[in-house]
């Protein structure tokens, strides 16, 4: 007796699944539904997306498994994600970690805005809780695309736990005393980050060979703003500018064309700069407290690597230059979140 074939079993009845093998040597998969004429109609590559176009075609309800939000989830996980920025790529799969155990088993169709609040109120890191909601919102919007569910995105309308931008400015005290501590290649990322004003994964990936005549070029990891920064005056160079070039000359006897890198010629990456970064900073707290200096070594204790980028964009006096510099759309992003410097005022006489 001949076995049963199993490689089918997971298609819908009518449902039949075709394989070519391209030049390139990779298999093409397609599934298609032959209708009673014996005509076949094209679903497309994606097994999900067949079923559900098979359940319309059958004028049937779509598969059950498909409308529960771990499919939904594991989609948006397998097409949607990988097209964001690497950074936004891992935020939102800790997000998705975060919805899963309250949501993964319930059908698209079940969730109401009162289950929405009761998670948002459950969670205790509260800016978490907006950015996980806010994530939620578009996979219920993605859903609607697919055409997994007609229903309103049950997000909409829902109220956000209250966020304070962070306000911490690193005045010239505390600057110079972790800047005194630093390794060579850390004073070098302190001063790159405050020139350009630019996120600590970006200035970690700045190169020599980004600089075009008078213009260092940068366009950022998260929202891939493209950005020409100055390099010279009417004077000749500027201190960006001197900057590079003195990194250029100083690396000119390795390979790697990157900016930072250590003195073996690795490139900087997030944990070195880490490492580096907390060992200075615990060496300057250490000698503040030496000094009898407790409340100098608790500013230092909250300095951390991204406050340089606020502390650029505080410190230029016109606000469109900030707001141009950090590659902002709006100047009112600039003055909420990063100029954390107050007016300038004069004393009365």
């Amino acid at each position: 007796m001949r076995p049963r074939k199993t490689e089918n079993r997971d298609l819908p009845p009518g449902v039949v699944r075709r394989k070519r093998l391209r030049k390139n040597g990779k298999v093409w998969v397609g599934y298609y539904y032959r209708d009673s004429t014996g005509k076949e109609i094209p679903l497309g590559s994606d097994l999900d997306k067949a079923r559900v176009k098979w359940a319309e075609l059958e004028a049937k309800d779509k598969p059950a498994d498909l409308k529960v939000m771990k499919a939904i989830f594991d989609r948006y996980d397998r097409e949607i994600i990988p097209k964001k920025a690497p950074r936004t790529q891992v935020d939102n799969r800790a997000e998705l970690r975060q919805l899963r155990p309250l949501f993964d088993e319930a059908p698209i169709d079940s969730i109401t805005p009162s289950m929405i609040a009761g998670f948002r109120d459950a969670r205790t890191a509260k800016v978490r809780a907006n950015r996980e909601i806010a994530l939620l919102s578009h996979i219920f919007n993605m859903a609607r695309e697919w055409g997994i569910t007609e229903r309103e995105n049950p997000c909409q309308g829902i109220r956000k736990n209250k966020e304070t931008p962070r306000d911490y400015y690193a005045n010239a005290v505390v600057w110079d005393a972790v800047y005194a501590m630093a390794e060579p290649e850390l004073k070098e990322a302190m001063d790159l980050g405050y020139l350009t004003g630019q996120r600590p994964a970006d200035v970690i990936l700045m190169r020599s060979d980004d600089r075009d005549g008078d213009y260092f070029m940068v366009i950022q990891g998260k929202t891939k703003q493209k950005l020409r920064i100055l390099l010279t005056t009417e004077l000749g160079e500027n201190s960006l500018g001197r900057l590079i070039r003195e990194i250029t000359e100083r690396n000119a006897h390795h390979s790697s064309k990157y900016l930072l890198i250590s003195k073996h010629g690795k490139r900087m990456t997030k944990g070195m700069l880490r490492l580096r970064w907390d060992k200075a900073r615990e060496k300057a707290q250490q000698k503040a407290i030496k000094d009898g200096d407790p409340m100098l070594a608790a500013k230092i204790g909250g300095f951390q690597f991204r406050d340089i980028r606020p502390k650029a964009a505080s410190e230029i006096v016109d606000i469109g230059d900030a707001s141009l510099l950090l590659g902002h759309t709006k100047q009112e992003i600039t003055k909420r979140v990063y100029r954390r410097v107050g007016v300038t005022a004069k004393p009365s006489n």
